[in-house]
Order: structure tokens, then sequence, then C-alpha cells
């Protein structure tokens, strides 16, 4: 097993976290990698609702999503991913856990996040939210429309050239012009304002780029008929909050709402399905 805490044991394999993401994969049912980080977002939570008892048989509902452009093709056979697994016994962090996950329902995600902030139900023209919000969590590259805070879904796509793009164009130039191998989190430390010892040089760089990325991706929205200026535009995820800085300075956008919540999107998940519990 590996060395210290956060260790999962699953059919004879040990399975720890790391600062490493999982490269970008369009369908996550290709492998059990996701459906592993389920098992551990799993337990943190029965630890953290305070249920866990040993030699319990745990029933699990679980709310999950995928992006607007891939929801429609993908969301039953994402949700039946998770399903139909029996009796699923695992250990994390030395305690034993007996589950069995008996639902699973797929959202959109981006929608799924702006549920906190504007109500995800037709209003009436006479509403005081504005004709076209639009939930555009970019840079994470999907975008949405909410028209009277009802989803427009012949207004939504997911960009495969998010934040991630931003990170291997940036390291890749550093690399070949100063010979430096830095990695993501050095590019964090930049935009974030933690760190100066990279020098004034890299630092420079990595903001221009930054600013240029920002650029050419509300350049590729309003080429898809999006609009920025008017209405409320609503900011989800870790890239965007990256990018802040260069998304307020940029002048693109009229009214910018930045979602903090690290899980904003698994808390929407989680009020749309109350709500469709409700509707039932």
């Amino acid at each position: 097993p590996p060395f210290g805490d956060n260790i999962l044991f699953y059919r004879g394999k040990y399975y720890t976290l790391s600062d490493q993401r999982i490269p970008y994969t369009r369908d996550k049912t290709e492998d059990d990698r996701f459906f592993i980080l389920t098992l551990f977002a799993i337990a943190y939570e029965i630890n953290a609702a305070g249920q866990y008892a040993p030699d319990r048989l745990m029933n699990i509902q679980l709310a999950v999503g995928l992006p607007p452009a891939h929801y429609g093709t993908q969301y039953k056979r994402f949700a039946q991913y998770f399903l139909n697994r029996g009796v699923i016994g695992f250990e994390f962090n030395g305690r034993k856990y007996s589950i069995c996950i008996t639902e699973a329902v797929c959202f959109p995600q981006a929608l799924a996040a702006t549920a906190p902030v504007f109500p995800l139900q037709p209003l009436p023209p006479s509403s005081p939210l504005p004709s076209r919000p639009s939930a555009a969590p970019a840079p994470t590259a999907d975008y949405l429309s909410l028209r009277y805070g009802a989803a427009d879904w012949a207004s939504c796509d997911s960009l495969e050239n998010g934040v991630i793009t931003l990170y291997n164009r940036l390291l890749s130039k550093i690399r070949a012009d100063h010979d430096l191998l830095l990695e993501e989190t050095d590019i964090d430390s930049i935009l974030t304002g933690c760190s100066t010892e990279y020098g004034s040089e890299i630092q420079t760089l990595v903001e221009r780029g930054a600013e240029s990325f920002v650029a050419d991706l509300f350049r590729t929205l309003r080429e898809r008929k999006i609009e920025l200026r008017t209405g409320k535009v609503i900011f989800v995820g870790g890239g965007s909050l990256l990018l802040r800085k260069q998304i307020e300075k940029s002048g693109k956008v009229g009214t910018a709402i930045f979602v903090e919540e690290i899980g904003a999107n698994a808390s929407g998940y989680g009020l749309l399905y109350a709500a469709t519990k409700t509707s039932r």
C-alpha cells in the first residue's frame, strides 16, 4: 500500500489521491478510474455526514454530471456506469465500507452550478432577470445560455480548448525559450500572485499568455453569437477563478458573477436531484 493518508483498497488493489490530474477524457466510462474517484468521494461524504457504521450496508444515491454538449449522447451511459454493481466493499483509511448504489441521476454541469444563483424554471417576461443571462463557465470551455432562468439548449457547447490548453501552451514556450521545466502548479502560482521567484520575464510571459488566451476564448464565443456585454455572465470553475483578473480586465464582459465555491456543480446536482424528487 502507498504511504500516508487517503488510501483506498478495492478488489485487491490500493489507490491514493495525488495532485496529478487525469488527462482529458471525453467518455468517462472507458475504464474504472472515475468510479474509483467516486468511491473516495462517497467515503468522504459518509464521514462528513457522521453516518459511518462498521458492518452496515448503506444505500447510495448519486447525482452526477457531464458537460452540456456531451450530456444528450452520454447521460444514460454515464448513469448506468455506476449501477448494477451489487454490493460494493472497499476500505478507506483503515475503515471498511459496504455500499450499494441504488440510483444514479445525471445532470448537465454549468447549468447545475448556476442553480444557487438563478432559479432554474421558466420565468414570466416581467421577471427582473435580464432576458439573456448566460452561464459561461469559461475558460473550462463549457457555455450555456439561460433565458428567463431556463436553459437554452440551442446555445450551448463544450469547447475542447479549456485552461489545459493554456497550461500546455505556456509550459512549452517556457521550456523552449528559457530551458525551464515548470509544472501547472507553477503557472497557478504566478497567475494568482502567490510567488514571484520565477523572475519578471517569466511572470510577464505567463500573464500576457493568459490575457491572449482569454481574448481568444471571448472571440470564439463572439463567433458563436454569445454576447457577454449584456445580461449577466456566470463564471464557474477553477479555470475562471485562476483567470479572473484577465477576464475582468478584458472589458468584454458586462456583469460578471464568479461562483467561487469549488464544489458548485456538485451542490447544483444536489439541488436538481432534490427537485426531481419533489416533482415526483
